[in-house]
């Protein structure tokens, strides 16, 4: 699995492209673009691998996770994944523009995803795993030895959880039984900041400490 990194939106978020290498057929995660240039970036680097982009996930509801869907659909024909508990979010907007003070046009999804979901593109798949707790459907996406988390876990830190649908417990339980239970040298790619593994943030990572105090 080819794996791109392109830090989009005034949040600096890490949208991913990732691109089954051999079908040369891709997905787009988390396009919180703030633009249609930054929309043109990840277009211009699949073809680069000469890549067909068939899905757009995002990990969640949040817009500068998920602001640069219509673009992106609107440019490539993708269809839009996102969990089943946050789908409302993104077809009714009020929350959005109450909350976060941005206005963002509703989207209806094309499929919902529920834990376990396979999303599958070209010869790579990634297993949907239900991590709620920054959102009701939040998701983290696993492939292998490399996990996706959107604003559930970062490299240092943890996602928010004080916005609509948030939820600390949640969020410490999802980690703790749905994360850090995968191989030690998994790769964790967080929606935004640098990546890191499994074993780095249970060593040094002051939320998991304390999670795994009470293990």
């Amino acid at each position: 699995m080819i794996i791109r990194r392109i830090v989009v939106g005034r949040l600096q978020t890490n949208c991913y492209l990732l691109i089954c290498p051999e079908m040369r057929e891709a997905i787009v995660i988390d396009p919180g673009f703030a633009d249609e240039k930054e929309a043109e970036a990840v277009i211009n680097e699949a073809e680069k691998h000469s890549a067909k982009i068939k899905y757009i996930v995002n990990t969640h509801w949040h817009p500068d996770h998920t602001s640069g869907n219509e673009w992106l659909k609107t440019e490539v024909g993708a269809l839009v994944l996102i969990h089943k508990d946050d789908a409302s979010m993104l077809m009714d907007t009020r929350v959005v523009e109450t909350v976060f003070g941005v206005q963002v046009k509703p989207i209806t999804p094309d499929a919902t995803l529920t834990d376990g979901s396979m999303i599958v593109f070209g010869k790579t798949s990634l297993k949907v795993i239900h991590t709620p707790g920054h959102t009701m459907g939040s998701i983290s996406l696993l492939g292998q030895l490399a996990v996706f988390t959107g604003d559930t876990l970062f490299a240092g830190s943890v996602g928010r959880t004080d916005l609509p649908g948030g939820s600390f417990e949640k969020l410490m339980d999802s980690i703790r039984g749905r994360l850090m239970v995968l191989p030690d040298e998994t790769k964790i790619y967080p929606g935004h900041g640098p990546s890191s593994t499994v074993a780095r943030e249970k060593k040094t990572n002051p939320f998991l400490t304390m999670v795994h105090k009470y293990c």
